[in-house]
């Protein structure tokens, strides 16, 4: 039977992982200090992934919605890793619109 999928151009693939209390850190932006509590991560088009942590600022307020670099420890990249892997199962086994 022949595939009669249209061509579908999907323009981005990201997810949101929490980053564990424990594995929260600090960064500072223009003077003030963030507590990072999230990272976005995206499914880039060659399959390798791209993230970026966001946070609130530690002194309280909305502060900008700014983003970091993610530093580069192994348990931040195995978070990573771990929630691109859930994504994907869920992503696999959806059950369409209702």
């Amino acid at each position: 039977m022949p595939d009669t999928t249209p061509d579908v151009q999907v323009g981005a693939l990201a997810i949101n992982v929490t980053v564990p209390d424990d594995l929260r850190w600090t960064d500072e932006r223009r003077g003030e200090v963030f507590q990072l509590q999230t990272i976005t991560v995206r499914l880039l088009p060659d399959g390798h992934l791209a993230a970026k942590a966001y946070g609130r600022p530690v002194a309280g307020g909305r502060g900008g919605y700014v983003s970091f670099r993610v530093p580069d420890r192994p348990e931040l990249a195995a978070l990573i890793e771990a929630g691109a892997t859930a994504a994907s199962r869920r992503w696999a086994e959806h059950r369409g619109l209702e």
